[in-house]
């Protein structure tokens, strides 16, 4: 049972602090990684929340893996972003607000198939083709100046 999973057991719905972490990986053209969630909640970066014991740079190769089957490297730091915006009600009522470590990622290893119930589907976006992201993060963020 995660870490989340055991606290829920305790706190019930009741809002959660979350620290979180979240992936941002470009293609060779420049375009973004999305993942669609399967519960019916749109696009989202590959992000999840760290467990304890793991660095944030542990949690974002797990959840990169786990998501997309895409094995990767953190580069570096593209920012920390949290508070009301990162707030999200689950479908089932739980209640959390994340505290996000965003990281440029490298891919080391491709080919890899998603293990993660979460993922319904993988695309790659351009700014113009970019759908609604759950939570919405600034566009400077995910499509940074080289």
């Amino acid at each position: 049972m995660s870490y989340l999973m055991e606290l829920r057991g305790l706190v019930g719905r009741r809002l959660l602090l979350v620290p979180s972490v979240a992936a941002i990986i470009h293609d060779g053209e420049g375009r973004l990684l999305l993942h669609e969630k399967a519960s019916g909640e749109g696009w989202s970066l590959p992000a999840g929340a760290i467990e304890p014991g793991e660095t944030p740079q542990e949690a974002v190769t797990r959840e990169v893996r786990e998501e997309t089957g895409l094995v990767v490297t953190p580069v570096s730091i593209l920012g920390v972003f949290g508070g009301r915006a990162f707030r999200h009600i689950y479908p089932n009522g739980d209640e959390v607000e994340y505290v996000v470590t965003v990281f440029r990622c490298a891919v080391v290893e491709a080919g890899g198939r998603w293990t993660d119930a979460e993922t319904r589907a993988l695309g790659y976006f351009t700014p113009e083709t970019l759908p609604p992201l759950t939570p919405a993060y600034p566009l400077s963020v995910l499509f940074p100046a080289s």
